[in-house]
């Protein structure tokens, strides 16, 4: 039973992420509570991809790095260079401008997972290139933070190095330690996994969405133009350099996909540690928009493959 509840919580993930963000704003009491609970709930998440993070993810690194390579590459190249000419585009607000920027510079988001499953893409490449991408992002978020992000307002590497290890880096390393010495019951526990997953990336979003209503009011329809463009010309430009770099169309749609969807839970996370409250709605409003866009651009390409 735990393992249907589980393989449920997996293939709605998106909805519950989109009630989360919903009732979030429409009754932020609802999550009022849940402020100070943020950076462990996120650590939950990622002790949870560590425990469930297998040798066999990793194969596809060694019997065909390319699109791995690839994907990591576009990850950190695409989305941040994106964000800053947004930034620029738009003269967004330095509050505004670094929480765009942390969206574009964080790395690909487990949701990206479920979204290459639906799409019926290369669902072994999409995990693999989260997973490096995660592993990755305590050095090359908080270095990619400190170079674009100067300009706006003054960012601590060491700082940010040190909340991104905490949240995302240990968690994993613990996951994997756990999962390697007591194999039986980290195998037991994939069953319930992802549950606690869903329920606390939801949680988290709710809470962002709560804190940051009156500034997504206040910011209005700039902040969700601002975020859909980033969002689409993600999955755009991923798939036009995927199909340069001549790869096949399952692995061109992973790259699309995990390029434009990003852990934006961990944006606002950071930016609630690190900023202020409006530099965290970026990273609520990414979330709640690739809540949409996702699961549209999968629902197109499955009926593709079916016709």
């Amino acid at each position: 039973m735990l393992r249907q509840v589980g393989q449920f919580a997996s293939k709605t993930f998106l909805l519950w992420m989109l009630i989360a963000s919903v009732i979030g704003f429409l009754v932020p009491s609802a999550f009022s509570a849940m402020t100070p609970w943020i950076p462990y709930l996120l650590g939950v998440v990622m002790l949870g991809m560590g425990l469930s993070i297998r040798l066999d993810d990793f194969k596809i690194v060694f019997k065909s790095p390319k699109p791995v390579i690839i994907g990591v590459l576009l990850q950190y190249t695409i989305m941040p260079l994106l964000a800053w000419l947004i930034v620029k585009t738009f003269q967004l607000p330095p509050e505004v401008a670094i929480g765009v920027l942390l969206v574009g510079c964080c790395p690909g988001g487990t949701s990206s997972n479920v979204i290459s499953y639906l799409a019926k893409a290369n669902v072994a490449l999409s995990v693999a290139v989260t997973s490096v991408s995660t592993l990755l992002s305590p050095i090359v978020t908080p270095t990619l933070m400190f170079l674009m992000a100067h300009e706006w307002m003054n960012v601590s590497f060491s700082s940010m190095f040190g909340s991104v290890a905490k949240v995302v880096l240990i968690p994993i390393v613990i996951g994997l330690i756990v999962q390697r010495v007591f194999y039986k019951a980290a195998t037991k526990a994939d069953d319930i996994l992802p549950l606690v997953s869903v329920l606390a990336i939801s949680i988290i979003l709710g809470t962002v969405v709560a804190n940051s209503k009156a500034l997504i009011i206040e910011t209005g329809l700039l902040i969700f133009v601002v975020v859909i463009l980033h969002n689409l010309f993600g999955y755009l430009i991923g798939y036009v350099l995927a199909h340069l770099f001549k790869l096949n169309y399952k692995d061109k749609k992973t790259l699309s996909i995990e390029v434009g969807m990003q852990n934006s839970s961990l944006a606002a996370s950071l930016a609630t540690v690190h900023f202020n409250p409006l530099a965290a709605v970026p990273g609520a409003v990414f979330s709640f928009v690739h809540c949409l866009s996702g699961p549209t651009l999968a629902r197109f390409w499955s009926s593709r493959d079916e016709k």
